[in-house]
């Protein structure tokens, strides 16, 4: 079962994240303000309160009148706890927040007579004026999430531009330019730790190129001073006797012979020192001469035909690379179709295995136990090779993933529409569904 996987981009990533503390800090901010003003406007109702009722008992004791500030006398709706501290001859407040809107303040005072004198009232103007404060700290508190999410915005996209630059010039270097550097690419005055990142690619790239400029070298030194004896010996298989050990003979040193040649071949491909000859081209005719030379009996459909600029020998070498791993491994009738700058080389054999379906083609890998047979695994290798000095893309499928009826291995060329780079990089091309 697969996981699903939601990819988002990395500046939504921090500008989320600073939003979501700016929104906790405001919300926490706005809470503890709120609290603090509504405990000190209730303080100071309470103390606006006691001082009416002290001017209210001042005139009642004075004048025997209660009316003033709205104070009562033995008020019936008197809250039992102001009863209670009466009973014990206290002077006391009391809020009640159970109601809508402001809370209602009482105050309350034992008389000499043993009655109670209180009053009560909201103090709307006051606690409107926390509204209005709950209205700013609302208002601040958006402005505080929404610059949180500009912010965030900014810094990722910085941090974000700076790893896709690394990124393509990663691809670069995989791809075989080995001028770039991913230092160079990101650039920037601020050195952070994206810049310890691609130092430490800059370094691992130059191991890796000199490991395998060293393999690469010595297997070409290898391969051509294999060169000379193999020719000699080949030479020296011309001059024998007509007969059956010499058929042998000849046809081991010639076998070697191609082995070597075919070694220095991917050797070049692997030094990224090969470039294109562009010539302008009729896809089809150049293909349909082509297999009638290579093979014969494959048959070619155009189903469109387009002008492309290439180079012909490597072009020629890559179909008769296709066309004769098709011919070994594969089984006819084998099928070339040119359809505008796609090329397409089929037969009906058992289909390519696994391994290269994953990996790709690999030198000295001849392919599973039912497409085994002869040759050393180098011509799909040496295509591959050629198709990227084209700016092209070779890629390789069995017909079953197709949905056709007939099994088959699928070779498909994607020749591009500009001209190669210098590295021979591929291009971007859009596959059909």
């Amino acid at each position: 079962m697969k996981k699903l996987v939601f990819r988002s981009g990395l500046r939504w990533k921090v500008s989320l994240a600073i939003a979501a503390v700016s929104a906790m800090v405001a919300v926490a901010l706005s809470l503890v303000v709120h609290n603090a003003a509504r405990v000190s406007m209730i303080d100071n109702s309470r103390d606006v309160m006691n001082q009416r009722l002290m001017v209210a008992q001042t005139w009642y004791e004075k004048s025997g009148i209660s009316q003033l500030f709205n104070a009562k006398v033995d008020d019936p709706k008197l809250p039992e706890p102001l009863k209670k501290e009466a009973a014990r001859g206290l002077r006391a407040t009391y809020v009640d927040d159970s109601g809508p809107g402001a809370p209602e303040v009482w105050a309350s005072v034992p008389l000499r007579d043993g009655k109670v004198l209180s009053s009560h009232g909201r103090f709307e103007d006051r606690f409107q004026v926390l509204k209005d404060l709950d209205r700013a700290l609302i208002i601040g508190s958006t402005a505080v999430v929404l610059g949180g999410i500009a912010l965030g915005l900014l810094i990722g996209d910085q941090l974000s531009r700076r790893l896709r630059k690394a990124a393509m010039a990663a691809r670069k270097l995989a791809q075989g330019d080995s001028e770039v550097r991913v230092r160079d690419a990101i650039g920037g005055r601020v050195q952070d730790e994206t810049d310890d990142l691609a130092r430490a690619v800059d370094g691992m790239a130059e191991a890796l190129q000199q490991r395998l400029e060293a393999e690469r070298r010595v297997t070409a030194d290898i391969a051509h001073e294999l060169r000379t004896p193999v020719t000699g010996l080949l030479t020296a298989a011309e001059l024998l006797p007509p007969g059956r050990p010499t058929e042998l003979v000849r046809d081991r040193a010639q076998a070697m012979r191609t082995l070597v040649e075919d070694v220095l071949e991917v050797a070049r491909l692997d030094g990224f020192a090969e470039r294109a000859e562009l010539q302008e081209i009729a896809l089809a005719e150049f293909v349909a001469r082509r297999v009638r030379m290579v093979a014969p009996d494959a048959q070619v459909t155009v189903v469109r035909d387009a002008f492309v600029s290439t180079d012909p020998r490597r072009l020629e070498r890559i179909l008769g690379n296709l066309l004769a791993n098709a011919a070994r491994h594969g089984k006819p009738p084998f099928e070339v179709t040119v359809e505008g700058r796609v090329l397409r080389v089929r037969d009906h054999g058992p289909g390519f295995p696994e391994a290269l379906l994953k990996d790709g083609p690999s030198r000295f890998r001849t392919g599973s136990k039912d497409r085994a047979g002869d040759g050393h695994g180098l011509g799909l290798t040496i295509a591959v090779g050629q198709a990227r000095i084209l700016g092209a893309r070779l890629t390789f499928r069995n017909a079953e993933s197709l949905e056709e009826e007939q099994g088959g291995a699928v070779a498909v060329l994607w020749l591009p529409e500009s001209a190669p780079t210098n590295t021979g990089s591929f291009p971007v091309i859009q596959v059909p569904d």
